[in-house]
């Protein structure tokens, strides 16, 4: 339930020398339908980065159009299948939207669990994660809800990505935690791995900057890494 505005500080970093497209996750209520209609939207080759939802709609796109893309980033994100227990808060959380709840159900179930500790005051970010929420609307929280209800393990899928990779999350993100993330980067080849302190699950709105000069450094903006990579980047191939 987030839209544009999620990226706003690295699309303005970014957009300087290269095309930035902020999609809207929408327009169907399965990843793999999700997936094919946002490739229609993309050139021919891109760089991919997604968050939360986002990451999971990459995963489908690499198995849809592997040799479309050239870099991957994910960003607090889950390679896993909704459990038992998840997929019953969403079929709650959908009965209550659908009778007018949306507010509430953003608002209570939600946000607490967006943010890191220190940005749990931040009313500005807070009343911007809200307002997309609400600008997005009951249909789409209720297609997306389904979408991730349903989605695929995309742990097979991991061993299968060869571009270079990405992998970022926030120390606090209560939602997709750390160690969903190693687990990630440990099974994509040559992926560099970052951990973010101070922040949760919206890293890019948390923490702008760094994320900005993460995603500066795999696109090749910046010759030079932030951080020594985990794990080595050799015989990859990068995309111009």
């Amino acid at each position: 339930m987030c839209d544009h505005r999620l990226w706003r500080a690295q699309a303005a970093a970014l957009s300087v020398d290269r095309e930035v497209i902020t999609p809207a996750l929408h327009g169907g209520d399965t990843i793999a339908s999700i997936a094919a209609k946002l490739l229609t939207k993309f050139p021919p080759r891109f760089s991919l980065a997604g968050l939360s939802m986002g990451g999971i709609v990459a995963f489908e796109i690499i198995r849809q159009a592997p040799k479309r893309v050239c870099r991957l980033a994910l960003l607090d994100t889950n390679h896993r299948a909704d459990t038992p227990e998840k997929r019953r808060v969403r079929d709650r959380q959908m009965i209550d939207v659908k009778s007018g709840a949306l507010e509430t159900v953003l608002r209570d179930e939600l946000k607490p669990n967006y943010l890191a500790k220190s940005h749990r005051a931040n009313l500005e970010l807070l009343d911007e994660v809200l307002s997309m929420g609400l600008d997005l609307g009951s249909a789409v929280f209720q297609a997306q809800s389904q979408a991730l209800k349903t989605r695929p393990n995309s742990s097979s899928t991991l061993a299968t990505i060869s571009v270079p990779t990405v992998v970022i999350c926030g120390s606090e993100d209560a939602m997709c935690p750390p160690s969903l993330h190693r687990e990630i980067s440990d099974a994509i080849p040559g992926s560099d791995l970052h951990v973010i302190e101070d922040c949760g699950h919206l890293s890019p709105l948390e923490q702008p900057d760094r994320v900005t000069s993460l995603l500066e450094h795999w696109l090749g903006i910046v010759p030079d890494r932030v951080d020594r990579p985990q794990h080595s980047d050799k015989g990859k191939v990068p995309c111009t």
